[in-house]
C-alpha cells in the first residue's frame, strides 16, 4: 500500500456477537471436558478453544479496504486508478440482486457475511477478465463517494509522475 495517508480506510472487522458466538461455543467445550474429564482438561480444552475461535476471528476480521494515491485495496488486491472504473455504492437489495441473479460469474468478489451492502467498482481494463469488483463495506456511500472524489488527484499525480520521468 502507499506510504502517503490513506484517502478511505475501513477493517472488515467482525460484529461482537461473532465473539459472543465463540465465547459460547468455548464454554460448552470448557463444560462438556469439564463434565466427563476433569478440571484441568475442562479448563485447557476451553482455553485452547477460545484461543482457535479468536484468532480465526481475528484473521479473518483483518481485511482492509483502502482508497489511496495507487488506488483501491482491498486484501491484497489492488485495482489501480488507470483500471478504476465508476463505483457505485449498493443497498441490501442492489447487494442481493448483484449477488445473486444479476450476477456475473467473473466478477471479483470480496464480502462478507455480516455486510449487507456493498459497492460495486467498474474496472476498466480489456486485459483483465473482472468486469467489476464487488467489496462488502459497512460505509458504501463513504467508500464510493472517496473513490470518485480521489479520482482526479489521483490522475493528476500520475500525469506528474510521468512529467518527471
Amino acid at each position: 500500500m502507499s506510504s502517503q495517508a490513506p484517502i478511505y480506510r475501513e477493517t472488515l472487522t467482525v460484529p461482537w456477537y461473532w465473539w459472543a458466538v465463540g465465547a459460547g461455543f468455548a464454554l460448552s467445550i470448557f463444560l462438556a471436558a469439564l463434565r466427563f474429564f476433569s478440571p484441568a482438561v475442562g479448563l485447557a480444552a476451553g482455553v485452547v478453544t477460545m484461543l482457535v475461535i479468536g484468532l480465526g476471528l481475528l484473521a479473518y476480521g483483518r481485511t482492509v479496504v483502502q482508497v489511496d494515491a495507487e488506488g483501491l485495496h482491498v486484501g491484497g488486491a489492488l485495482l489501480a486508478w488507470p483500471w478504476l472504473g465508476t463505483a457505485t455504492a449498493l443497498d441490501r437489495d442492489g447487494a442481493r440482486e448483484r449477488m445473486g441473479p444479476g450476477a456475473d460469474a467473473r466478477a471479483w468478489l470480496l464480502l462478507r457475511p455480516y455486510l449487507v451492502e456493498c459497492v460495486e467498482v467498474g474496472v476498466d481494463d480489456p486485459d483483465d477478465t473482472h468486469p467489476y469488483w464487488l467489496v462488502g463495506s459497512r460505509h458504501p456511500q463513504r467508500l464510493a463517494a472517496a473513490i470518485q472524489q480521489a479520482r482526479p488527484s489521483a490522475a493528476q499525480d500520475g500525469e506528474r509522475a510521468r512529467d518527471r520521468d
